[in-house]
């Protein structure tokens, strides 16, 4: 018997009535229109396919203060598609992106307080913060130039390189300062699309910005090269001088196929998303 899953369509009901009010209040236009309502049916619709997946009728505590940051970023989305001229409202842009990035530590706090983080919460936590970050770096580069896409595209570009490139898709161990430049990108873009500096110091704390952002991907990327799973499939075969010790090495070593380990092997696979988040 399939749920009801009212969380996600009562999102993109609120995206709606935001669309409205920012066109009544600010002006959007047709392209505003259609690039807002488009990330909110995405936004729907990947929800409701995460909450299937989890075989949940509901979105938790923290998923539902992450939908309301998805709300803002789609509000966002929309006044700067419509203002690719330069017509921004940056009275109402800059202080929705402002709340947007606040409940950002929001979200994560409320999960832990409430015991209710999961994998779809990470997820949905992480693809918000990147589609903004791709969002702010559209409206910056007239100002700044067409270098700061950059900013926005590292994420996806790594994406895409994990398509072709099987070790990209692994697992990376817990870094604070992967949390510390995540959190930077939003700050230092909301800064830059403010527009209250001059133009040079804007251009600079744009590139500060695309530096920290290109050491975290790096180190990253050079972190699962030298894991990769031909590495470590070398290093596990056993030699003749050591074959006879390999009753007493463990069995997720010797017998990855034991079913016994099966669950172990099917978490790290099952985790794709959690490759990479500077973003």
């Amino acid at each position: 018997m399939s749920r009801v899953r009212t969380g996600p369509v009562l999102g993109l009901t609120v995206q709606t009535v935001l669309l409205a009010g920012l066109a009544v209040t600010v002006g959007l236009d047709v392209a505003g229109w259609l690039a807002g309502l488009a990330y909110g049916v995405v936004t729907c619709v990947a929800l409701r396919r995460g909450l299937r997946r989890r075989d949940a009728d509901r979105l938790g505590p923290a998923d539902q203060v992450t939908l309301a940051r998805g709300v803002l970023v789609g509000g966002v989305t929309a006044l700067v598609v419509s203002g690719l001229d330069g017509s921004a409202p940056l009275g109402v842009l800059v202080p929705m992106t402002a709340v947007a990035l606040a409940l950002d530590a929001v979200d994560g706090w409320v999960a832990r307080r409430t015991r209710t983080v999961s994998a779809l919460g990470a997820r949905f936590d992480m693809e918000v913060d990147a589609f903004l970050i791709l969002v702010l770096s559209v409206q910056v580069a007239p100002a700044v130039g067409p270098w700061v896409l950059a900013i926005g595209g590292l994420r996806y570009a790594f994406v895409a390189a994990g398509w072709l490139l099987p070790w990209m898709r692994g697992s990376l161990p817990p870094r604070f300062w992967r949390k510390v430049v995540a959190a930077a990108q939003g700050v230092l873009l909301l800064v830059v699309a403010a527009d209250l500096l001059a133009r040079p110091v804007t251009a600079v704390l744009a590139a500060v910005a695309l530096a920290l952002l290109v050491e975290s991907f790096g180190h990253d990327v050079g972190w699962l090269w030298w894991h990769r799973s031909p590495r470590r499939a070398r290093t596990a075969v056993p030699t003749p001088a050591t074959s006879i010790s390999v009753p007493l090495v463990p069995s997720v070593v010797v017998l990855p196929s034991v079913p016994s380990v099966r669950p172990r092997v099917e978490a790290v696979t099952d985790r794709p998303f959690v490759a990479h988040q500077p973003v």
